[in-house]
């Protein structure tokens, strides 16, 4: 397995990749007006909400013709509160980026298959008093085409009630779980069930230069399941290489875009302590022992 970082405006560094080479695409774009990268071609400081959803438009286009014709893509998206007048926003209102960027890709082409809930147990507290503390954000999942690549058996979890039951009806609630309905699978025999679309996953503290940083227990079910052993993962928003890691560890290839040089370092060492000490360049046990 093998990672390729492109360092550039995504924008353009996508047109690097071979047209529908990518199984999925996994990643989280600067949120709006949140943190600055010292760039100017970055996103997230556009001047408006408007034109940061149209930027992520035009790159989820780009992205959308190097995806596979069952190709994926899982976009995770915070939101923000605004301090200004925006058309029908006002100041305090909540922006609902998330969803206007999930519509927006909607209309744009793409099939929105699920929001997921990324329930982050030690959230960053709040000074509010006047609604509760944020303790959640989005993943959404969207596909290029109707049919599309996904593997649900690869990210099933552990069901929560214990032992087999004669018949669905006398499952028994556990951990305040119902019972028949939620743990039907359990009285066809198997242990696990099929995943379900709130993920409770803690954010991990991270000491490297980079402002934020997917927790790699997020990424990995999107790995799972939406990229076959062998295929290729992309993230057009690099960042730490996380994403990279991740698919590496799980014997997937991985190609990301980064704007900032300084950050390649950065991301080397991160997919070296998420997939366990795999570096660039480092060859693969079938390619040291080929020939033999």
């Amino acid at each position: 397995m093998s990672y390729e970082v492109l360092v550039g405006n995504c924008l353009h560094t996508l047109d690097q990749i071979e047209d529908e080479s990518i199984d999925t695409c996994i990643t989280s774009p600067p949120y709006w007006n949140l943190r600055d990268y010292n760039d100017e071609e970055q996103i997230g400081s556009e001047p408006s909400p408007e034109l940061y959803i149209q930027n992520l438009i035009d790159v989820f286009r780009k992205v959308r013709e190097k995806l596979k014709p069952e190709g994926t893509l899982w976009l995770n998206l915070g939101d923000t509160y605004s301090k200004e007048n925006y058309g029908f926003v006002k100041p305090k209102d909540l922006l609902g980026i998330p969803w206007r960027v999930a519509i927006a890709l909607q209309e744009d082409g793409w099939w929105l298959r699920q929001d997921i809930i990324w329930s982050k147990p030690s959230c960053m507290p709040e000074s509010v008093k006047d609604r509760c503390t944020k303790s959640h954000e989005y993943i959404f999942l969207l596909s290029k085409n109707k049919e599309y690549y996904y593997d649900y058996e690869a990210i099933k979890e552990d069901i929560v009630s214990k032992g087999v039951a004669d018949s669905p009806h006398s499952i028994k609630a556990v951990d305040g779980v119902g019972g028949s309905r939620d743990n039907l699978h359990k009285f066809k025999g198997s242990d696990k069930r099929n995943k379900r679309s709130v993920w409770t996953v803690n954010t991990v503290p991270y000491k490297g230069a980079h402002f934020a940083v997917f927790p790699p227990d997020l990424i990995e079910p999107c790995v799972l399941a939406g990229s076959p052993i062998g295929g290729t993962v992309l993230d057009p928003f690099g960042g730490s290489g996380t994403t990279a890691g991740v698919a590496v560890r799980h014997n997937r290839n991985a190609v990301l875009c980064e704007l900032n040089e300084e950050y390649i370092q950065l991301i080397d060492d991160r997919v070296s302590a998420v997939s366990g000490g795999w570096r660039r360049g480092q060859k693969t046990l079938a390619e040291w022992f080929e020939g033999y």
